[in-house]
């Protein structure tokens, strides 16, 4: 059965191999020893995703990914991962990196975040993009 999903809300997308970045996305919560049960990507505009961020984080800026654990046990893991494809394609701009790597950065971000990685905090921060940066690795060899 597969766990991992992506849906389009208000921006279409060509992701190019869903299906190997869904098995990384799998392979992330085998990894860091958590049952993934199912996880639903939403991608959408900056505009769809500041709403988001207003209504539930009472936030009034853009960002590029919002993460919801909708995990009804620690054991079985269940999450909705908002992406702003308009910020992953502009960030990847400005790091100059390609779109599909930005892109696979966040999907992945997204995940580690529901494996309880947390990026507040400068050390946080740095081990969630050491994980990030292994699991591009992984997805990209």
């Amino acid at each position: 059965m597969q766990k991992v999903h992506f849906y389009f809300h208000d921006r279409k997308y060509n992701i190019r191999d869903r299906g190997g970045i869904k098995r990384t996305v799998e392979h992330i919560f085998y990894y860091e020893k958590r049952e993934l049960k199912r996880l639903n990507y939403i991608f959408c505009s900056d505009k769809y995703l500041l709403e988001i961020n207003r209504s539930f984080l009472k936030h009034d800026f853009f960002t590029d990914i919002i993460t919801f654990d909708l995990s009804s046990t620690k054991k079985n893991v269940e999450g909705e991962v908002y992406i702003s494809l308009d910020r992953v394609i502009d960030n990847a701009e400005n790091l100059k990196v390609s779109v599909k790597e930005e892109l696979c950065r966040v999907i992945f971000h997204g995940a580690l975040h529901l494996c309880g990685y947390k990026d507040k905090r400068r050390n946080e921060a740095a081990t969630m993009r050491e994980k990030e940066d292994e699991y591009l690795r992984y997805y990209l060899k």
